[in-house]
């Protein structure tokens, strides 16, 4: 009997935003698949009658039946937000789908977590994946994750597919990511496929909301410390759409008058003090474009900036005399530090066939963290009618930071609903700046510090999440990693397995 596909893409009816994890069900033969992180899917079946069944985590499942006699492209838009009559409660038993090899992998849509209660009045992705088994915050209020005993810096988190170093602000109180520009989160406690690497503790993967190409949106949300505002919509309707979404803290302008009566309040009436400008506030911007050039291209442009800042201009002035010496000194004092990431990333999805889908990835990222001290004194000499001025400065600066160049392709390709291969390869160059420091004075200026650093990543893997049985089911794969600095060359073969077998348990009932 002849075979053919139907493939196509899953998509929420009002936003056009990509349905992730979104399953199809063919109820005639017990064949499934789901959809990819682009919301491609592709399921392959025998000539003949199929009774396909969509459905998603919060939105209504489609049900439809037609005679398969060719390849068929089917785009289907789910509806959110189902409904239940009042008091009464219709439902219908259907079979139950245990498609996932992996067991540890929690998918959390957006939705789902704008529903918990918010922390200050705004949502924190961080936090509510702290919610979840196996995830703790280490410490109260921190946005950081301890998965399973591990440290945060042993988790991969990827936003877009692009590694994030920093992921925190306001010093680990907030998280870096803006709840209103997210569409889905992933989050791999354990057994990660093969198609990631690079961390030992646990994998969490981000996907930006792509952009309402059917109607101009806009949301916001107003906080104790901080507020945020998000605008998206066509900018060619059914081809071209946008998303800007952009949050800022507003505990500067809360500090100031506190800092300046302080600074202000001091018992020596010959010295005084005030504050030019105070500041410790965050802020995060996101962007994002995606035009669809055909049914089979796609591509995607987007930026992430943000930083955390705090910075104090203090102005002092002493005055006092000494017989025939009146000394008059102002100081002013600069301090400031600074950290924050900045990412950008081009995105291609073509479809080569209705079985064969590719994503290509050029992008780059940067995390800085930088310390700045700047002091400039003047000394005024008044003796007996003659003034001398002396001026000196002083500037001391620490930078350091990562930066990233990233390229990677793969592919996913399904010849049928028993196998679903991933492959792909990927090169990182690496900047690393371990921490340069610099001083300039009146006397001159010197440097201290390690040198930049500059290094190679390679990756490639190969993956295939097989159905062997009804019941047992398996994901292996190979991920193969190389590392090379300078002369040396590190590299690694890794090899991924994971398996679920389901157990059925017979129930017997006294009648």
């Amino acid at each position: 009997m002849p075979k053919y596909t139907i493939s196509g893409f899953a998509r929420d009816s009002l936003t056009t935003e990509s349905l992730i994890s979104a399953t199809v069900y063919n109820t005639a033969n017990r064949a499934g698949a789901s959809t990819n992180q682009y919301g491609f899917y592709s399921l392959t079946l025998p000539a003949g009658e199929v009774e396909l069944v969509y459905s998603y985590v919060g939105y209504q499942t489609k049900a439809f039946s037609f005679h398969l006699s060719r390849d068929t492209v089917i785009n289907m838009s789910l509806s959110g937000g189902q409904h239940l009559q009042e008091v009464v409660i219709n439902a219908t038993r259907t079979t139950n789908i245990q498609d996932r090899t992996q067991m540890s992998m929690i998918s959390v849509p957006i939705a789902q977590i704008k529903s918990l209660p918010a922390a200050l009045g705004v949502t924190d992705v961080m936090k509510a994946l702290q919610l979840m088994p196996g995830i703790q915050s280490g410490s109260e209020g921190s946005s950081g994750l301890h998965v399973r005993g591990g440290s945060p810096d042993q988790n991969l988190i990827l936003l877009d597919g692009v590694p994030i170093y920093n992921v925190s602000h306001l010093l680990g109180f907030v998280s870096l990511f803006n709840g209103n520009a997210i569409n889905n989160i992933e989050a791999y406690k354990g057994g990660f496929p093969a198609r990631y690497g690079g961390r030992t503790s646990s994998v969490l993967d981000i996907s930006m909301k792509e952009g309402n190409m059917q109607k101009f949106h806009g949301e916001g949300d107003i906080g104790i410390l901080w507020s945020n505002l998000t605008l998206e919509g066509p900018i060619v309707k059914d081809r071209t759409s946008f998303i800007v979404s952009g949050r800022r803290t507003y505990m500067d302008l809360l500090l100031a008058p506190l800092m300046t009566a302080v600074a202000n309040n001091t018992e020596d009436t010959n010295n005084s003090g005030s504050i030019h400008k105070v500041g410790f506030y965050f802020y995060d911007l996101i962007t994002k474009i995606n035009h669809r050039f055909s049914d089979k291209d796609r591509i995607y442009l987007s930026a992430y900036m943000g930083d955390d800042k705090i910075l104090a201009i203090i102005d002092f002035k002493n005055e006092f005399e000494d017989n025939t010496v009146k000394v008059l000194s102002t100081n002013r004092s600069h301090v400031g530090l600074q950290w924050g990431n900045f990412m950008t990333t081009f995105r291609w999805n073509h479809i080569f066939t209705n079985r064969l889908f590719s994503n290509t990835t050029l992008s780059y990222s940067r995390y800085r963290d930088n310390f700045i001290s700047k002091n400039d004194r003047n000394l005024m000499y008044d003796v007996n009618g003659q003034v001398v001025t002396i001026n000196d400065f002083s500037d001391f600066r620490n930078n350091s930071g990562i930066n990233d160049c990233i390229g990677k392709i793969s592919f996913d390709y399904l010849p049928t609903p028993t196998h679903y291969v991933r492959f792909g390869a990927g090169a990182i160059y690496h900047t690393f700046n371990p921490g340069q420091v610099s001083i300039r004075d009146t006397t001159g200026s010197s440097n201290y510090g390690a040198s930049k650093r500059y290094a190679w990543e390679y990756i490639a893997y190969v993956e295939d999440d097989i159905r062997l049985t009804e019941r047992l089911k398996t994901n292996v794969g190979l991920h193969w990693s190389a590392f090379r600095v300078g002369v040396k060359f590190y590299n690694s073969l890794q090899p991924r397995i994971s398996t679920r077998y389901l157990i059925i348990l017979n129930r017997y009932h006294n009648t």
